[in-house]
């Protein structure tokens, strides 16, 4: 039984097509909770299967030997069960069920002068327009694949722990906080944390300064209020290549990066891809 299995395994390796995907890639730590990131076990086939979660297609990493769902959980999941489908060749759709365990996340009750959190006619339509087109550019799913799911660390400087923390501003609830912000001053380079390709550049009302960075397979990382950008639209950038440079663009109180990490369109805790 057991020259079977190997024979089969060792076949299944020689035809299959060759991916542009690393055979292991280093994979960020598994958190399956709201923010968080879930790496599902597929099992052993011929050819990747395909995996969505709620419509929106889902990375796979590995090789015939062990394919692997790389699954991005959006901050608003609710804990419990939740599903992907799996669709491997030749075979019906298939569901595959896993559990998101309940986190929380800090919260922070303030009160502000009113012109500091609630936004003019003209601000509100900017701030409705820039948002739908960032909702645009997060759907982004391209190959080549990423190589590598652990990142460098942008730029350097105190990372705070504020990924997920609720701002409550004069009794309003504001959406959490959705990066990681490092302190530097103004004017210290941002490096690219991954090869990848230039998918926006552009001055937001909240965000400033920004660039966006497509990795491959719904894999992005946004970077924000910055002074400076060194790229555009369309550039090819290596890993540590200089793409910005740290600001105090945008609504902000002081300099620092705000970076972010998208995968599968939701955003997730950055130090979940920082290599130990």
């Amino acid at each position: 039984m057991t020259s079977t299995l190997s024979a089969a395994v060792l076949a299944a390796v020689l035809l299959a097509p060759a991916l542009t995907l690393a055979a292991s890639p280093d994979l960020p730590v598994a958190r399956p909770v709201p923010g968080g990131v879930a790496t599902l076990s597929l099992g052993p086939s011929n050819l990747p299967p395909t995996v969505r979660h709620a419509g929106v297609p889902v990375l796979v990493v590995g090789d015939p030997i062990e394919w692997t769902a790389v699954l991005g959980l959006p901050l608003g999941a609710r804990a419990g069960q939740d599903e992907v489908t799996v669709q491997r060749e030749g075979a019906a759709p298939a569901r595959l069920s896993f559990t998101v365990a309940p986190m929380r996340y800090a919260e922070q009750r303030l009160s502000v002068a009113p012109k500091h959190v609630e936004l003019t006619p003209e601000n509100l339509v900017r701030h409705e327009r820039e948002r739908a087109h960032q909702a645009e550019v997060i759907a982004t799913f391209s190959e080549p694949l990423p190589a590598t799911l652990r990142l460098r660390q942008p730029v350097p400087g105190p990372r705070s722990s504020s990924f997920g923390l609720r701002r409550v501003f004069n009794g309003q609830s504001r959406n959490p906080h959705s990066g990681m912000d490092i302190a530097a001053p103004t004017g210290t380079p941002v490096v690219a944390p991954a090869a990848g390709r230039v998918v926006d550049v552009g001055d937001y009302f909240f965000n400033g300064g920004t660039v966006w960075l497509d990795h491959g397979g719904g894999l992005l990382t946004m970077f924000c209020h910055l002074s400076a950008t060194h790229v555009k639209v369309g550039d090819l950038v290596r890993t540590g290549d200089r793409i910005a440079d740290v600001g105090a663009t945008g609504r902000v109180t002081g300099p620092h990066l705000h970076w972010s990490v998208s995968l599968n369109r939701a955003m997730v805790d950055p130090a979940l891809f920082l290599a130990p």
